[in-house]
């Protein structure tokens, strides 16, 4: 029921945001469309932890700042690549690790890459995520593993045992 009552939240700032209207009657035809579309995707069940990961919300706010000066910067290398009078491209492919434990923090981890100018995940296949660079610096870049690692501390849940972390028979208890 949390997760009905979050998507409703989200879809009616989403469609006042989008909309701008303030007037009564628009905002209430507002709030009955965003019920209807709650209460359809709540029977057709698709309401769920992965489709809708408020449990990722606030460790989200603090993983999108780091993402989007990564962006900026990754920007900025792809700008002087281009701009050099011989381009100094070296395509790679590069295979990493993800070490996230979901399937929704892999397609984070993935989507973070391809978000990021210079870099695209071509495949992703159990925990191996393919990526093509522009450069082996970029490969570099994907390879030293921070951006996994913030995924994966996004991702974070915790144990049986209630530790915060994330537990695993590979990743220690």
């Amino acid at each position: 029921m949390l997760h009905a009552l979050s998507l409703g939240l989200v879809l009616y700032c989403l469609w006042l945001l989008l909309s701008g209207y303030v007037q009564a009657l628009l905002l209430s035809l507002g709030a009955i469309s965003v019920i209807a579309i709650v209460w359809i995707a709540h029977r057709m069940d698709v309401i769920d932890h992965e489709g809708h990961p408020i449990h990722l919300t606030a460790r989200a706010f603090l993983y999108w700042p780091w993402l989007l000066a990564e962006i900026v910067k990754s920007n900025i290398a792809v700008a002087r690549v281009i701009v050099r009078r011989k381009m100094p491209i070296s395509l790679t492919v590069v295979e990493v690790k993800a070490t996230q434990e979901t399937e929704l923090g892999q397609v984070i981890f993935a989507n973070s890459i391809t978000l990021t100018p210079g870099t695209v995940t071509i495949a992703v296949d159990r925990d191996i995520i393919t990526v093509h660079a522009l450069t082996r610096e970029a490969a570099a870049g994907v390879q030293a593993g921070e951006m996994d690692r913030r995924v994966t501390a996004m991702e974070a849940h915790e144990d049986p045992h209630g530790r915060r972390g994330v537990a695993g028979p590979d990743r220690g208890a």
